[in-house]
């Protein structure tokens, strides 16, 4: 499905000011979107948006279906008669440059407990319709969700597979006992999915009444300690005990000499053809029930997927085995209908990858930075290489901010001093720059580009360095995830700049 002309930015809602230590679904929010609009932007892309683990990855997620509870506003649930001001006064100070997971995190969760315990007994009855609606209709991933984060929290954290194996196996008179065991806690974790939904809806209709469309992000695969794994095991490689025998990654490449080992469980895709895909179907419902326009990350293993076997440590001994290609995308369309969906094809992608794309009509994505390499055709990032239906960004979440890549010395990559040499010295040809301003450069050679849709990290807008980079591949902990902007930097200098680009070329509404 073709996209209009049009271009937005790269935010994810982490990244927000706030008062409470990570950025929220709140009055920042709203202002930034704002600040889309009077740029004349039409995208906002998110990461996906389900509960994090330990890592804070939002590629690793307990639920393909969940939000994320940290993105909740607390301020909101003053209004609603759930909170006192005070209570929120008592939060302490946080860094705004950075996310504070463990501190945020202990203070959301403790403000909105608190608020769950009023409002099931008997606080803010206007909300009371609206909740039982939202567990009513949500019932099919919320109940098992709500459960599996409940008994994992009695276990002190551990991973399902290292439950009693009754309980790891869902044995039905196992389940019933640790319901009622769990009911108050199980009713408190539903009361924070409802207020991350409606909290979000609000947002999202905020932004369509300003002409933003949403661009979420669906991983391919999902984590093995999560909901998902838990009530569908029999979807997944898993050995007698739940762990999984194989899983996902990808081999060597630009990032990392030795691939990336996600650990990530790999679907049994015989399973899930048998059952229609019911499964992908509902999971791409619900994505589209809160985005406008969804980007299938690792698009590639859809046609083929690298395989490791789970005892290995690298990605580097794994193999390829044919993914489900046509079959899941007929089922999906034939569900849902065409929606639009954005195809991730970056890395190693084959000439079978690009033609299962192109069947379907999915745009693309191409990289600015990945395009001055050494091997400048085997990739077709080069602007003038671009086709309409793509999506092109200066960077993804996953690199470099555009100054961090200009500056950098190689770090990250595989390049050689003499490679990376190279790829400057054509990029500043190419781009007819001497690297001044190298982040509106960049944008300006994305903008004017025939592709359909441009999109820009925000770091890139605001002209910061790799002290911004939101995620370095490969890596955990450290800075990843972290990044959040000041309150005070979308200034109007930046939206005035960014609009008269949009305008010049032709991505303002009602260009086509």
């Amino acid at each position: 499905m073709r996209l209009p002309r049009s271009s937005g930015v790269l935010l994810h809602p982490t990244s927000l000011p706030s008062p409470h230590g990570i950025g929220d679904l709140g009055p920042e929010a709203r202002r930034f979107a704002d600040f889309l609009h009077a740029a004349g932007q039409r995208i906002w892309q998110v990461l996906p948006l389900g509960p994090t683990g330990h890592t804070h990855s939002p590629y690793q997620s307990y639920s393909a279906f969940a939000g994320n509870p940290l993105l909740v506003d607390l301020s909101a649930l003053v209004q609603d008669g759930l909170l006192g001001s005070s209570e929120l006064e008592s939060a302490g100070v946080f860094s705004e440059a950075s996310v504070d997971y463990d501190a945020a995190t202990a203070f959301k969760e403790e403000a909105m407990r608190r608020a769950s315990h009023r409002f099931h007994g008997g606080a803010a009855p206007h909300l009371r319709e609206e909740y039982d609606r939202f567990c009513a209709e949500n019932a099919a991933w919320l109940d098992d969700y709500a459960l599996f984060r409940a008994i994992k929290e009695a276990h002190g954290g551990g991973a399902w597979h290292t439950w009693d194996a009754s309980l790891a196996r869902r044995e039905p008179e196992t389940l019933r006992a640790w319901q009622e065991r769990l009911e108050p806690e199980t009713l408190d974790l539903k009361f924070r999915q409802f207020l991350f939904f409606r909290q979000w809806h609000a947002l999202r209709e905020y932004c369509r009444e300003r002409g933003i469309a949403i661009m979420g992000d669906i991983p391919i695969y999902v984590a093995h300690d999560s909901s998902d794994v838990w009530s569908h095991p029999d979807l997944f490689h898993l050995d007698e005990e739940g762990k999984p025998t194989v899983v996902a990654g990808v081999p060597p490449d630009y990032f990392s000499a030795t691939g990336q080992y996600w650990g990530n469980p790999i679907y049994r895709w015989d399973v899930l053809a048998s059952q229609g895909y019911a499964w992908w179907i509902d999971r791409i419902r619900s994505m589209f029930s809160m985005m406008d326009i969804l980007r299938i990350d690792h698009f590639r293993g859809f046609e083929s997927y690298w395989v490791i076997p789970a005892t290995e440590t690298t990605a580097v001994n794994g193999h390829w085995e044919a993914g489900p290609r046509d079959a899941l995308f007929h089922a999906i369309q034939n569900a849902l209908g065409a929606v639009p969906l954005v195809a991730e094809n970056l890395g190693l992608i084959t000439d079978e990858v690009e033609a299962l794309r192109q069947r379907f009509e999915f745009p693309g994505m191409g990289v600015l930075q990945f395009a001055f390499g050494p091997d400048i055709d085997r990739a077709g990032f080069l602007p003038h290489q671009y086709y309409p239906n793509l999506v092109a960004y200066t960077g993804t979440h996953d690199n470099d901010t555009l100054i961090g890549w200009w500056r950098a010395k190689g770090e990250g990559t595989t390049l050689s001093r003499a490679e990376l040499q190279q790829e400057r010295d054509f990029a500043r040809r190419y781009m007819a720059t001497s690297g001044k301003e190298i982040h509106w450069v960049g944008i300006r050679v994305i903008m004017a580009s025939v592709a359909d849709t441009a999109v820009f990290p925000l770091q890139d807008v605001l002209g910061l360095g790799s002290e911004a980079r939101m995620n370095t591949p490969g890596t955990s902990g450290g800075q990843n995830w972290r990044w959040r902007y000041p309150a005070g930097a979308l200034t109007s200098n930046v939206g005035d700049r960014l609009r008269e680009l949009t305008e010049i070329y032709g991505r303002l509404p009602g260009n086509r």
